[in-house]
């Protein structure tokens, strides 16, 4: 049986990975740090469709990392991994100062591990395990989440250092893959409607966000396309740009507008 495993899933963009896959009928392994996310997320996906697996993960833990890995290729092949997983954003505001947009000489050193930690190696550890499986089946697809600050100065410094990181380890995984059906890409949600985002919707103009499923969705139709993966294999896809060259639209029948360089 062929399975995916979605990193960091049990809400946001995350969330919204495992219920498009679901929805297109993947079984799919996802973890978080909170059980009652990791179930909650769980009894929604599968309602759409495939099967939802949770588990509870420290993705910074090599050895539950592991467990996970076994487990999964215990009675199954894994044929997709989205790493998700991601630290940074808890606590942006600290002692009632909001630190996220700090200059790089005052930003805490606990977002670094944050989102060096928790997000850069954790895709990398996961990656190594899953490429060694994927190489054995000759099949897989790898996505790694990343945003626009790898290539433009949004926030702070951390965050593009990470996402620049995210960018290059996804094109030198390209670089020495040397199974042709198993790909790798870097992958750039738009405005995305998560929890967090909408807790602030007053203030912002979402007109042309996205749903966290329709990353999902965007991410199956690639995986259901082998000539689509091949061709990016190793490249930055902005997920609305895919969308709407594979047909893919949101859940209220939306396509929206890929964002670029410019106005991102």
């Amino acid at each position: 049986m062929c399975a995916a495993l979605v990193t960091g899933g049990s809400q946001g963009v995350g969330k919204g990975i495992v219920e498009g896959l679901c929805e297109a009928g993947h079984q799919v392994f996802f973890t978080g740090r909170r059980e009652e996310g990791l179930e909650r997320t769980a009894a929604e996906a599968s309602r759409l469709g495939g099967e939802a697996i949770p588990r509870r993960v420290d993705h910074t833990d090599d050895s539950q990392v592991k467990r996970l890995f076994a487990e999964i290729c215990d009675e199954h092949h894994l044929e997709i991994l989205v790493n998700n997983a991601w630290g940074g954003y808890e606590n942006m505001v600290e002692d009632g100062r909001y630190t996220w947009v700090d200059p790089y000489w005052e930003q805490p050193m606990w977002r670094w591990d944050a989102m060096m930690e928790t997000g850069v190696r954790s895709a990398f550890v996961a990656s190594q395990i899953a490429t060694r499986l994927m190489r054995e089946s000759s099949r897989g697809f790898i996505v790694n989440l990343s945003f626009w600050a790898a290539q433009k100065h949004i926030a702070n410094v951390l965050y593009g250092m990470a996402k620049a990181a995210t960018d290059k380890m996804t094109a030198d995984m390209a670089a020495e893959l040397d199974v042709p059906d198993v790909t790798v890409i870097s992958l750039y949600p738009g405005l995305v409607r998560t929890e967090k985002v909408m807790a602030f919707a007053e203030n912002l103009d979402l007109s042309n966000s996205e749903s966290p499923r329709f990353i999902g969705r965007t991410i199956a139709a690639l995986w259901a396309d082998p000539g689509a993966r091949k061709a990016r294999n190793g490249q930055v896809c902005i997920a609305a740009q895919v969308a709407r060259e594979l047909g893919v639209v949101d859940v209220d029948g939306a396509s929206p507008d890929p964002l670029s360089l410019d106005i991102a």
